[in-house]
């Protein structure tokens, strides 16, 4: 069975980028892949220092979340936009997962795997920037980033008051990309 880590790159109570990577990860469910959503805030790690590596090796939180990312065929990723790239917590958790253990290939973690990738904001672009250097990123570090990506504007207005997405045009959109990622995961597993 195809098997796909879903997670944002926000800690924040009540995330639009955690709200809009459930319902991809729902999309990918009914797909009939195995879905692990996972909150960041569960897997906290210093800034990546390399001198603090050689002294104390690779954080328990970040050798858990790479085992994660190891564990699954793809991910459904979703990004804030700060200052036109993704947040340092996001970034760092990725730093902190490119680490090799010993006995590990370079990049395991990443290497072939797919991504589906999604952004949200309060704003008119939706987080559009980001999506462009966050597939670098993951490209560069062997991800394959499925080609239609999301990225949602003006999110704030398409919530309900739990905070979930409610709008129905958004929701078949967002479940749509967490659809194609499995699919694209499967053919090319």
């Amino acid at each position: 069975m195809t098997k796909i880590l879903a997670f944002a790159g926000s800690t924040r109570d009540g995330s639009f980028n955690n709200a809009i990577v459930k319902v991809a990860a729902e999309g990918a469910k009914e797909a009939g892949a195995d879905v692990t959503v996972i909150n960041l805030a569960d897997y906290q790690m210093p800034i990546f220092n390399e001198d603090e590596e050689a002294e104390f090796g690779i954080p328990e939180k970040a050798l858990a979340f790479k085992e994660l990312l190891m564990e699954h065929d793809g991910f459904l990723i979703a990004s804030p936009e700060y200052n036109s790239s993704y947040p340092a917590l996001l970034k760092n958790a990725i730093d902190w997962a490119s680490r090799m253990s010993e006995g590990e290939k370079p990049l395991q973690a990443f290497k072939g795997k797919v991504a589906g990738i999604m952004a949200a904001s309060a704003g008119g672009l939706g987080g559009l920037r980001v999506l462009v250097v966050l597939r670098m990123l993951l490209e560069n570090i062997g991800v394959i980033v499925s080609p239609n990506q999301k990225a949602i504007a003006k999110v704030n207005t398409l919530l309900d008051d739990s905070g979930s997405v409610s709008d129905e045009k958004t929701i078949k959109q967002l479940k749509n990309l967490g659809k194609e990622t499995a699919e694209l995961v499967r053919k090319l597993s």
